[in-house]
């Protein structure tokens, strides 16, 4: 079966803690079918978002082929105590591990995208990367994973995977910051090789931006707000943007972003709004 193709916008389910189920059955209802969420309890409850989904799926009037539902595979170093594996066993069983305990949490026989949630170190591509990719590789060519991605890459991690892979990523997930040109280098490498990039933080990293002539003048002639400039921004410029606001209000407005256009010159401009 040919993967769905990835909504325009995603809907990311990190740092909600006890209100997660809530806020994911919330967006369903705002018009998000995209999900994001990861097996590292340290940050997401994975196990509430299937929850949510679940409860929405046996209501009727939603199936699970309208969801896109992302998780992730972290590896012990972006983990607490709270692991989804044995720590004593090797990367490609952890993989494994981890990946049948994400889909027991999200009540699901596949997942739409599977992200490496980082590589092992800050430069470089370890063998114990390596290993996990490889594993995530077979849970793609099995149909468990529709798609795979990395996430927090580098962009010179980001070439060493994609040249050495074997199943390419279909997907990388960055905290996009303006002060990088909207992360403009791995953007580029992105759009070269056919790879989707997944903007996150977009709001909560980027404050000068927001607050920056070229949003605000852009903000004023489409009577929007700053933040649905930002999303239109990445919509326009081929990125997939994550959202985690709690309130259903932006949620609305967030989604709002599909509903008008800027100009070639504002794109420009908001293109160059980073500080430095």
């Amino acid at each position: 079966m040919s993967p769905a193709p990835a909504p325009a916008f995603l809907y990311g389910t990190a740092w909600k803690e006890e209100r997660t189920a809530e806020l994911v059955r919330l967006a369903l209802d705002a018009g998000f079918r995209g999900f994001d969420t990861a097996n590292q309890r340290k940050h997401y409850v994975e196990a509430a978002v299937g929850d949510a989904v679940a409860e929405r799926l046996s209501g009727g009037g939603l199936t699970r082929e309208e969801l896109f539902l992302q998780t992730k595979f972290t590896s012990r170093g972006g983990q607490d105590s709270r692991l989804p594996y044995d720590p004593r066993a090797d990367p490609t069983t952890q993989v494994r591990q981890s990946f049948e305990s994400s889909l027991a949490h999200l009540r699901t026989a596949y997942v739409d995208s599977y992200v490496l949630h980082g590589p092992s170190l800050r430069s470089g591509v370890s063998d114990e990367d390596w290993a996990v990719w490889r594993a995530m590789e077979e849970l793609q060519r099995a149909g468990k994973a529709r798609l795979i991605g990395v996430s927090n890459v580098s962009l010179a991690q980001l070439r060493v995977i994609h040249d050495g892979s074997g199943v390419k990523p279909a997907f990388v997930q960055n905290r996009c910051f303006a002060s990088s040109g909207w992360d403009r280098a791995v953007r580029a490498l992105c759009a070269e090789r056919g790879i989707l990039y997944q903007g996150f933080s977009l709001l909560t990293a980027n404050d000068r931006a927001l607050a920056s002539p070229a949003v605000k003048r852009a903000a004023k002639r489409t009577g929007r707000t700053p933040a649905q400039v930002v999303f239109r921004f990445a919509l326009q410029i081929g990125m997939l943007p994550l959202t985690g606001t709690s309130s259903p209000k932006h949620m609305r407005e967030d989604l709002a972003a599909f509903d008008f256009e800027l100009e070639p010159a504002e794109l420009a401009a908001i293109e160059e709004c980073g500080p430095g």
